[in-house]
């Protein structure tokens, strides 16, 4: 943007003021004038704009499900969600359309590259105790915490939707053994089922429902969480690199500034008072966040999407032949992120004679939802100190205390 306050004579107009900002002022300008850059904070500490501490997951898994969205809308126009016409418009796609296959690989690499850096971001949190609050006031981490556990089941059901769009052998397969797990629930299971596939057997009402999910809602409610989600990022202060920064250095003197005031006698000149404030606040801990932090983000955001794009040059998307409910593989596979969840179903399949414990329900819906379950609540149930938050591996850590015993703060903040 450019600015517009009045210059002084004789100096030259600036542009772009806001990418280039000339003082601390012009930056807090920036990002108060600015519709995109409101998101920012004025001042970031340098800590937390660290390459190894986030490793920028978050920036990486947002510039993914840009790319997504970006590859996604041709597609869009080119494929026909018909049980009759889907193989052969994805066909086209891939050997008609110019540049079609390596738009097709580009979305295929996004989607497997998105699950990834999600799990990885969230173990990134999990290890350095991101999800809890240190000293700023109405910080709510947790919930933060809980926001992004659903962002990643989001993530899951977008790239498990659009797993059955080409509608191959794979595809349909793939999706078959996922939604048999989910009619192994008590009593709801079957009626879980056919809701999701619309009707008995996967077939036009699946694939329509699927592609409404995959194009429409799952990428509207991703969106939204994930606008939550960053102003949440915002409330409660920014990283957790920053508190424990906050927490752990001693308030240090600043040094007086020449001053004058004005009195009934005239100008009063001298020096402020001297006052003390922690190293965060100081200027060599802190960076602009225009155009330092901005600059780190697009960065990150072109690195993801030129990698991507070499990617899709040497990993083509598969193609096997169309669907057909008639012929099952050998073995039938769910996708590669659910083949955990597929094996741990056999292993809990287990055979006593005539009577057969169903390793659907226990391997694929008790234990995957004790795991979320806990996953969601642990915040809640980690009781180390604030101190260990923003760390990678703090010893306190290493062994989790879930009692509701207290242990002093002083006796932790030395085990660090």
């Amino acid at each position: 943007m450019t600015d517009q306050r009045p210059e002084a004579p004789g100096v030259r107009p600036r542009r772009f003021w806001s990418v280039r900002p000339r003082s601390d002022r012009d930056a807090g300008d920036a990002i108060a004038s600015n519709f995109l850059l409101h998101a920012l904070p004025a001042k970031v500490s340098k800590a937390s704009m660290a390459w190894t501490y986030s490793f920028w997951l978050g920036t990486i898994t947002a510039a993914l499900f840009l790319l997504l969205v970006l590859s996604g809308l041709p597609l869009l126009f080119l494929y026909v969600p018909s049980v009759e016409r889907a193989y052969q418009s994805v066909k086209d796609i891939e050997y008609v359309v110019s540049y079609g296959k390596w738009l097709r690989a580009v979305h295929r690499v996004a989607a497997h590259g998105m699950v990834i850096t999600v799990v990885l971001h969230l173990a990134r949190v999990f290890f350095t105790g991101a999800y809890k609050n240190g000293v700023g006031r109405n910080q709510h981490r947790e919930w933060n915490w809980v926001i992004g556990t659903v962002l990643l089941l989001l993530t899951l059901f977008l790239s498990f939707t659009g797993y059955l769009l080409p509608w191959d052998q794979l595809a349909f397969w793939a999706v078959t053994v996922g939604t048999n797990i989910a009619s192994a629930i008590p009593w709801v299971g079957p009626s879980v089922r056919e809701l999701l596939i619309g009707g008995r057997e996967i077939e036009q009402a699946t694939l329509i429902r699927f592609y409404v999910l995959h194009i429409v809602v799952l990428p509207g409610a991703v969106a939204a969480l994930f606008g939550y989600h960053m102003w949440r990022v915002r409330k409660d202060g920014g990283l957790a690199r920053a508190d424990r920064e906050a927490l752990l250095e001693t308030p240090q003197a600043v040094a007086p500034t020449p001053t004058k005031t004005y009195t009934l006698l005239g100008v009063a000149r001298g020096t402020a008072p001297t006052v003390t404030a922690t190293s965060l606040t100081a200027a060599d801990t802190t960076v602009n966040a225009v155009p330092d932090l901005a600059r780190r983000a697009l960065i990150a955001t072109l690195g993801t999407i030129a990698v991507i794009s070499i990617l899709a040059v040497f990993i083509a998307s598969p193609l096997e032949e169309p669907a057909n409910p008639l012929i099952t593989p050998n073995p039938a596979k769910a996708p590669w992120y659910f083949l955990w969840l597929q094996e741990i179903v056999t292993d809990t399949t287990i055979h006593l004679g005539s009577f057969t414990i169903n390793g659907a329900f226990i391997g694929g819906v008790i234990l995957p939802g004790l795991l979320v379950g806990v996953l969601t609540a642990w915040p809640w149930l980690d009781r180390s100190p604030r101190e260990a938050a923003g760390v990678w591996f703090p010893p306190v850590r290493r062994t989790q205390h879930l009692s509701l015993i207290h242990i002093s703060e002083p006796t932790r903040l030395r085990r660090i």
